[in-house]
């Protein structure tokens, strides 16, 4: 055996202990191998690979090298079979074609008050012309105006209109219709005029299956709560001290809402690890000294025991409460596994109980993998873990003889946090948000503490004294650190420079950075530092991607083209604006950056000539017509080396090589085209994704048709 191969098996066996941390990492390969598929694979096919993995663990687990690879492709395969049953068990009926307006009936399941109307979820949906088996199990639904005073559990009827999940707005970009798919919305839409209350909340409950009796009862409670803790504190105050206590920040005003993005505290109003891990170390610790004053009980029974049993009902009395979304149930069995640890004597903070925490979610929630909460979070946590090991290791001494060293370690623990969280976190910030916000470590040392010491303590005197009618006592002095806390994002956000926008990174760099990370943070070994190069590598990745320089929209009203200048120009700031901010920000461009897209003659760079019938794009040796009215097709068809249409294009084009017209655009989405020297490449929305069972496409039709 080689030198250097015989001592990287040396340091494998020496990681033995480890080994267990690659589980969850290994099924979540086979379930992001299952999503990156770009059609659905048979129903056996995942069963098909663990069984014949299977055997070959049985028959050669005397060779450790292949039975650790039949382990591995075991496991790989698992998670496959997971994600692909999980797609099988949540299939429902999605709407196909825009409907309305029309009646709406059904019964609400969840409300969320914004500052120009809510928006409703709703269930047990009933729509005229549509027959039972096309029927979305659920719908959401966008008010506007002067509402009923709308709550969870009630029966309404409204008109509206209905359209299908919207597709990404671009090639890579955010796919709505795969998250609706999981989360059995069939379709979205808008109300038109004043909703009717057709039976309150929990009319008939007698006749509803008793988990959605309780789920109605809880919504409804938490929609209570929330209206009641923003009465006792107005403003935006109010919705962030709602959303702290409940996860509902329909309550919050844009403005606050964007400064704590820009601030980097955005995290402190998403109900994740922090104010799971806030309220039950706060509950324990609670518990704890109030047995400890107790002698009779401190001396005779196991009151650490206590607290930590009493801490996890708490919190998971918290998360339920909070709406026991994906993010908080990945929280609260986190930390109930720590305290559990606690419980049964074991060690309560390890990478091993994350590994066990993360392989739960893969199994039961394995489209988790792809959504920003668990990458980010998971990246936090393993991170964090595996400082405190590395630093624990070390066996780094504390002065605890001078009275000022405590509160410095306090904020030195706060900064170091910060600093490891934000590097962990940052590239699937990125990859999803597309920006940074470069005051976060400061911003999060001053409004933590707050948090931490003020805010979340007042939060569970509140919930404590609400069943006597006292949540006020508690409400008022918590709005006050919620009050500083919101100064200070605003403060920060409006810092010169606060947020960087950062173009997108492709998926292939976030895979290696991911890998490479855990690599680094998984084993003890030296060879963990082999993980630094495959960051590097997927850091590196970014210098090699281009932007398109052609980008048009699903239904050919919005454009934007590549100026020499590198600047992405859109053809208009009103039309399609959630579309044109998005390709914006996946280019690292602000939706500030000004454009030049003129209306009639060129642009400032000569490479746009427009009149009403549309633009000629002239870059890079090519010329592209961009028509918007049927007059221009006869003309451009005979000039321009592409043509790109909103108007359908009934003929041969003799001088374009490539032809994307309406009827393109409807079947495929939004396109992509970048003009290169061997030619121009395209991609598009519908090719990028695949046929999945979340795609929604159009019947095939001819151009002619």
């Amino acid at each position: 055996m080689p030198q250097h191969l015989r001592i990287l098996t040396n340091q494998f066996l020496a990681d033995r202990d480890r080994w267990v941390l690659w589980l969850p990492v290994c099924v979540g390969g086979g379930v992001g191998a299952y999503y990156t598929l770009n059609s659905e694979p048979p129903a056996w096919a995942g069963v098909l690979v663990i069984l014949a993995a299977g055997l070959v663990v049985y028959f050669r687990r005397h060779n450790f090298l292949t039975l650790c690879s039949g382990l591995t492709i075991l496991a790989i395969a698992f998670g496959f079979t997971a994600a692909q049953w999980r797609t099988m068990s949540v299939a429902h009926p999605v709407l196909q074609k825009r409907i309305g307006p029309t009646s709406i009936s059904g019964r609400i399941l969840h409300v969320e008050n914004f500052e120009n109307g809510p928006r409703i979820t709703v269930e047990k949906i009933h729509l005229a012309f549509l027959a039972p088996y096309e029927m979305p199990q659920k719908v959401r639904l966008k008010l506007r105006g002067q509402q009923p005073d709308l709550a969870p559990g009630q029966w309404i009827k409204v008109r509206g209109v209905l359209t299908p999940p919207p597709a990404p707005v671009m090639p890579g970009s955010f796919d709505f219709q795969r998250r609706f798919y999981f989360m059995a919305i069939g379709a979205t839409g808008f109300g038109m005029g004043k909703a009717e209350i057709l039976q309150s909340s929990f009319t008939g409950t007698a006749n509803l299956h008793i988990s959605t009796a309780i789920n109605l009862f809880v919504a409804e409670l938490r929609h209570a709560i929330a209206e009641k803790i923003r009465r006792a504190i107005p403003g935006a105050i109010g919705g962030v001290a709602a959303a702290l206590m409940t996860g509902d920040r329909s309550g919050i005003p844009k403005t606050v809402l964007e400064a704590f993005r820009q601030s980097g505290l955005a995290h402190l109003l998403a109900i994740s690890g922090l104010h799971i891990g806030l309220v039950a170390g706060l509950l324990f610790g609670g518990f704890r000294s109030i047995f400890a004053l107790l002698p009779k009980v401190a001396l005779r029974q196991p009151i650490k025991k206590w607290a930590a049993f009493l801490a996890i009902l708490g919190a998971f009395g918290y998360a339920v409460m909070a709406g026991a979304t994906v993010p908080t149930q990945r929280a609260f069995l986190m930390i109930s596994l720590v305290l559990l640890a606690v419980i049964v004597d074991r060690q309560g903070i390890s990478l091993r109980l994350v590994a066990w925490a993360a392989l739960a979610i893969l199994i039961l929630r394995p489209e988790s993998l792809l959504g920003a909460s668990f990458q980010l979070s998971f990246a936090a946590v393993i991170a964090l873990i595996a400082t405190y090991e590395f630093l624990k290791e070390r066996n780094i001494e504390q002065d605890r003889t001078v009275w000022w060293r405590r509160p410095a370690r306090y904020i030195a623990g706060i900064a170091l946090t910060t600093i490891i969280a934000t590097i962990a976190t940052s590239p699937f910030a990125i990859y999803h948000f597309n920006q940074m916000a470069q005051f976060g470590l400061f911003a999060n040392v001053l409004a933590v503490p707050v948090t931490a010491l003020w805010v979340m303590p007042w939060a569970i005197v509140s919930f404590m004294l609400m069943p006597l009618g006292l949540a006020e006592f508690g409400l008022i002095p918590m709005g006050w650190g919620v009050e500083l806390i919101i100064a200070i994002a605003q403060t920060i956000a409006s810092w010169k420079g606060a947020v960087v926008i950062v173009p997108a990174l492709p998926v292939s760099a976030l895979v290696a950075i991911g890998l490479g990370g855990l690599w680094l943070c998984l084993w003890r070994q030296k060879w963990r530092l082999g993980g630094v190069s495959l960051v590097v590598v997927g850091l590196s990745t970014v210098f090699f991607v281009s932007t398109p320089d052609i980008v048009v929209e699903e239904r050919g009203k919005l454009f934007a083209v590549k100026g020499s200048t590198g600047t992405l120009h859109l053809s208009s700031q009103r039309v399609s604006k959630f579309a044109g901010e998005t390709w914006l920000r996946r280019v690292g461009q602000s939706s500030q950056t000004s454009q030049d897209w003129p209306k009639q003659g060129f642009s400032q760079d000569k490479s746009l000539t427009c009149d009403r019938l549309g633009c000629i794009f002239s870059q890079k040796d090519y010329k592209v017509a961009l028509i918007t009215d049927s007059q221009a097709v006869p003309e451009d068809c005979q000039s321009a080396d592409i043509v790109v249409s909103a108007v359908p294009v009934p003929w041969h084009c003799p001088s374009a090589k490539l032809v994307i017209d309406w009827f393109d655009l409807w079947r495929h989405g939004a396109h992509a085209i970048w003009l290169k020297k061997e030619g121009a490449v395209v991609e598009n929305v519908n090719s990028k994704r695949g046929r999945r069972p979340w795609v929604l496409r159009p019947p095939e039709k001819n151009n002619s048709g």
